[in-house]
């Protein structure tokens, strides 16, 4: 599919009024994203991008790989967002990935006035990356682990 440049879109939005917003979102509908397919699509780039295979990143996460495939497919929805966060580290995603990730999938980024997102951080920031170490860090600093939950 042909793509139009975002700068493109925003220069066309810069002359939109209010009644013409229908007409813009239905002439530029095909370049628009896709919530469910913007989280997995860029999950799976970035995977890529690292060389790391999802059905390790399931494994690592503590998710089964039907689970895991539907969570990141968006086909069945979590609210658990140490879920999508054990993803992003078993991925070997930095702090913007992370957040990004975050982000797509509708749920708050790392915020580092929260003190168990702060661990987090510096968790990911040292590239620490084995869940049992940040679990650790986590419960030594009286946080709850991050795999406390691993199935959904």
């Amino acid at each position: 599919m042909q793509q139009k440049p975002t700068d493109e879109l925003n220069d066309l939005l810069l002359n939109i009024k209010p009644g013409q917003i229908q007409t813009y979102l239905k002439e530029n509908n095909k370049y628009m994203a896709d919530e469910k397919k913007a989280f997995y699509y860029y999950m799976k780039d970035v995977l890529a991008e690292k060389h790391i295979m999802l059905k390790n990143v399931y494994l690592l996460a503590g998710v089964s790989e039907s689970l895991g495939s539907k969570i990141l497919r968006m086909e069945k929805h979590t609210k658990n967002r140490d879920l999508i966060l054990r993803f992003c580290i078993a991925g070997h995603f930095n702090w913007n990935e992370t957040n990004r990730a975050l982000k797509l999938y509708g749920m708050n980024e790392l915020y580092s006035k929260d003190k168990r997102d702060a661990c987090i951080i510096v968790a990911i920031n040292n590239r620490i990356f084995d869940m049992d170490r940040i679990d650790d860090m986590l419960e030594e600093n009286g946080f709850d682990k991050l795999s406390a939950n691993a199935e959904n």
